[in-house]
């Protein structure tokens, strides 16, 4: 299933770029040649997990915030 979002070309060239480097490892599996693929695959596994922290970083600061802005009665009824 693909999902393309218009306006953003950005998460093209990320699924372009991820596309080209895991068939680049894929082929070198099937050559059993898979020295060089593995520090590739570790640096894209490095990259993801860093976009995974990004998003929970802001997932985070939006929950947050938005508790922040709750407003509490401090036990009285309204």
């Amino acid at each position: 299933m693909r999902i393309t979002l218009p306006g953003y070309p950005e998460l093209a060239y990320v699924r372009a770029f991820f596309g080209t480097r895991i068939a680049r490892f894929s082929d070198a599996r099937k050559r059993h040649d898979v020295g060089a693929s593995a520090i590739e695959l570790a640096i894209i596994t490095a990259i993801l997990v860093g976009l995974a922290v990004a998003v929970l970083v802001i997932i985070n600061n939006v929950v947050t915030s938005r508790a922040n802005q709750i407003n509490s009665n401090n036990g009285r009824i309204p």
